[in-house]
């Protein structure tokens, strides 16, 4: 009975609360308004940066800033030839190089990137490392972690609104946030949705490369 009255509820909210993505046409859950997600997104990258190793002044760390500027002005280009650059608004990009050895990289909305050290053998070069990081950013920019964010204040907390979430449960909801970035434990309700999104991003990635402008100079 309760997964009959949440999948309802799902329906219910997708239907008058919905965006869409801006790649492909499909429709979203959206429940949390863009000025609430990038205020989150800053601080927890804040936080995170706070925590961890920033590696800064060197190779590896410039290449990261050139990939990720390459990356940025490709967007913003691509968004202006389609008329969406106030789906950019409130970005303010940051590329950081991170010392870990696991192998990964994500971006929060409003362009905030990390990208650690055990990536980087894998990507090889400056074009291995700008797919992964514009595939990243793909995400973020396809509200991806916003989807998965409303998803997650449906199936988990029962339909709250962010600010009730954040008062009544805020453990709670700052896990589901790292969660839906990609940055924490991935929440398992949402797993299914990954193929549409990993689809997504691969699509906007491929764009963005088919007309040279992600490739080194």
């Amino acid at each position: 009975m309760k997964k009959h009255f949440v999948f309802l509820l799902i329906i219910l909210l997708f239907i008058i609360s919905c965006q869409t993505v801006p790649i492909t046409g499909r429709q979203q859950l959206s429940l949390i308004p863009s000025e609430n997600i990038l205020s989150m997104s800053l601080q927890s990258y804040n936080e995170y940066l706070s925590k961890n190793t920033v590696i800064k002044d060197t190779d590896d760390a410039r290449m990261v800033k050139r990939a990720g500027q390459r990356i940025q002005k490709a967007v913003e280009q691509y968004f202006s030839d389609h008329n969406m650059s106030s789906s950019l608004k409130g970005y303010n990009w940051e590329f950081n190089l991170i010392e870990d050895k696991n192998i990964n990289a994500w971006c929060m909305p409003g362009g905030k990137v990390a990208v650690f050290t055990g990536i980087l053998p894998l990507a090889k070069n400056e074009t291995g490392l700008a797919v992964v990081m514009g595939h990243e950013i793909s995400h973020a920019i396809a509200k991806h972690g916003d989807e998965r964010m409303s998803q997650g204040l449906v199936t988990q907390m029962g339909g709250m609104l962010l600010t009730e979430a954040l008062s009544q449960k805020p453990k709670e909801t700052a896990n589901l946030f790292l969660g839906a970035y990609g940055i924490g434990t991935q929440v398992g309700v949402l797993l299914p949705y990954s193929r549409v999104h990993e689809s997504e991003a691969d699509r906007l990635g491929l764009i963005l490369h088919g007309d040279g402008r992600l490739r080194p100079s």
